[in-house]
């Protein structure tokens, strides 16, 4: 290329869960987003079609200006592992192996094809960095750190689950791994699935019910599931689970050292579950802490950066910034499979072309994780006027105060503005906003606005600038991926009769002055937000502190249970009148539930959207 001639790199990951794509121009994320925002399938692992047009359209260019392609991973390695693993055991096995086969035969193993007949134009360069590589990459390289050490852990890549390393400068390397079957995140799946949630979809449901009961497996765990080392290796002890090579997680051992068959889906959720739920947590993050001591020993780093899905469990990321031997940590807001796209284009820019990176004034380098599709004003008008949808039309400056206005007299907001979020968190983009005053707001949000489970907690936001007041943290949280305590000062005395309920019975307690966002242990999973980041969201939230005195407000993601997170404003508008949303902001347009015309919605969308 010529001096002075811009590079435009794009990285895929997908084929596993949560395909995406990004676009790196110069070392710049231009955008990135996963497939499920776009065919509206949550966690689709398709090969991401729809996200890859967006980011070349937010990059203003066609496939043929692209100079180089990345994948995420090694497919011919990942399917060595396959191969091996059945051979292995086989003859048991067969039938998840004679699945598998099909999808390996006429795509996974012809990558370059694939990526050749989607981009018409494209004659270049592909490459292939490990999946742990692009974990590694997706970690460090938009931190804010000049050199730190990291750590990604995950269910499985090529064979490697769990890897640490160093990043200094434009160069990450992985000095350590951890090998397949024995996975962190394999070992936490199997528990998912168990207590009868979906596998690399409810994890966070299990994260979610754990407070509600009692370590009382953790010892089992520990003395027959996982030989555990000081320095956080492990083995499983494979007689226990199927995942090697059967379509079930875990099998009949298993079963009779916890007492019985897993729970069925949608059944009645029973102690026995949430003591469960609690074991598996309690021993996750004694294995997460072991690892962060030992790679702290070993790199003699000040700083950590995290990444694979296993770094989405923010409970343990909060004991790792509190108790662990790092100044600070860095999170991925995409810490799953799709960050994966973004750290492979990453990794090209830096390690494959040797380009230098450069450290601003900047907190990091992931522009608040905001790097999906935005909406300009002509498009939601012209969205509204086409459809005859009743709204008004805000001047830019009345937005904040009248969203201020719902949300603290009772109402729920859907929040439609500027660019969607990347990652799994809706970060004040694509929210549904409520006032976390209310004592009744969880239920009534958790029943009628998301359609789930009445146990799982709502994150809230708060501003960065009063965070230290209403919760126990010291630094700012941007991408929800921390869990601290509410502050003792804004907790309330819980008396005897309080004290003595179990179950989801602990959650009549009003435990604090935001009880719509405190859970039952008192603790929250917050995201702060700065008028840098998000000068619009940060202003609503002003505002309602200038009405209430409060500066948190409930955010939970602008979808229902089983739906992926809204993308366009067709899809908001769907979500806001399958609800009892009360009212929804489009950008400056805001629009009453009640006055809208009779909705007739195509698809029966709780059979079309497969439950979570």
């Amino acid at each position: 290329m010529a001096a002075g001639d811009t590079l435009n790199i794009l990285g895929i990951s997908c084929f596993y869960h949560d395909s995406a794509a990004c676009l790196v121009r110069d070392g710049d994320i231009v955008g990135a987003a996963q497939e499920e925002r776009f065919t509206r399938k949550k966690h689709d692992s398709s090969f991401p079609s729809g996200a890859i047009a967006y980011c070349l359209r937010e990059g203003g260019i066609t496939s043929g200006a692209l100079d180089l392609v990345v994948f995420y991973e090694k497919p011919l390695v990942k399917f060595e592992r396959i191969l091996e693993t059945h051979i292995a055991r086989a003859p048991v096995g067969l039938a998840s192996f004679l699945t598998a086969m099909p999808l390996w035969i006429t795509q996974k193993l012809w990558i370059p094809d694939l990526i050749r007949k989607n981009l018409d134009d494209y004659d270049g360069k592909i490459i292939y960095p490990e999946h742990h590589e692009s974990h590694a990459a997706s970690a460090f390289f938009p931190s804010p750190f000049r050199e730190a050490a990291f750590l990604t852990l995950d269910a499985v890549g090529e064979w490697t689950t769990s890897s640490y390393g160093v990043g200094s400068g434009n160069r990450i390397e992985i000095l350590a791994e951890q090998r397949f079957p024995h996975s962190l995140g394999m070992l936490y799946s199997a528990f998912t699935y168990y207590t009868g949630f979906r596998v690399n979809s409810g994890e966070y449901k299990v994260m979610g019910l754990a407070p509600y009961g009692e370590p009382k497996y953790a010892r089992m765990i520990l003395d027959h599931l996982v030989d555990l080392k000081e320095d956080g290796s492990f083995r499983l002890n494979m007689d226990y689970f199927g995942y090697r090579a059967g379509l079930r997680m875990t099998n009949r051992k298993f079963e009779k050292l916890f007492g019985g068959a897993a729970r069925k889906p949608e059944s009645e959720i029973t102690q026995r579950e949430m003591d469960l739920a609690k074991s598996i947590q309690v021993v996750t993050e004694e294995i997460m802490m072991r690892t962060v001591r030992h790679v702290h020993e070993e790199t003699g780093r000040k700083y950590l950066c995290l990444a694979g899905g296993v770094a989405l469990n923010c409970v343990a990321n909060g004991r790792i910034l509190r108790e662990g031997p790092f100044e600070d940590i860095w999170i991925q807001p995409a810490a799953g499979d799709a960050g994966g796209a973004l750290g492979a284009a990453l990794f090209a820019w830096y390690q494959y072309l040797d380009n230098e990176r450069h450290l601003g004034a900047e907190k990091d380098f992931q522009k608040g994780s905001y790097l999906g599709p935005g909406y300009s004003e002509d498009e939601i008008r012209t969205f509204l006027r086409d459809n005859g949808l009743v709204h008004r039309e805000l001047e830019p400056e009345e937005v904040a105060p009248a969203v201020a206005d719902l949300i603290v007299s009772g109402k729920v907001v859907g929040w439609f503005s500027g660019r969607m979020e990347f990652g799994p968190r809706a970060l004040g983009a694509r929210s549904i906003l409520g006032d976390a005053r209310s004592s009744h707001m969880q239920r009534t949000m958790n029943l009628k606005i998301k359609y789930r489970e009445s146990f799982r907690p709502f994150a809230p936001t708060v501003l960065a600038e009063r965070a230290g007041d209403y919760f126990e943290i010291d630094r700012e949280s941007p991408y929800m991926l921390l869990v601290a305590q509410v502050h003792p000062d804004k907790c309330r005395t819980i008396d005897n009769g309080e004290k003595k309920l179990s179950g989801l019975d602990r959650l009549r307690v009003v435990r604090s002055e935001v009880p719509a966002i405190t859970h039952v242990d008192s603790s929250a999973r917050l995201q702060t937000v700065s008028r840098r980041d998000n000068p619009e969201y940060h202003r609503v939230i002003r505002m309602v502190e200038e009405r209430s005195g409060c500066p948190v407000i409930i955010n939970t993601s602008f979808n229902v249970r089983g739906e992926p997170i809204v993308c366009a404003p067709i899809d908001a508008y769907k979500c806001f009148m399958r609800t009892e949303m009360d009212f929804l902001a489009l950008g400056r347009f805001l629009l009453d539930k009640k006055e809208q015309p009779r909705f007739h919605d195509e698809i029966d969308w709780r059979e079309e959207y497969d439950l979570d």
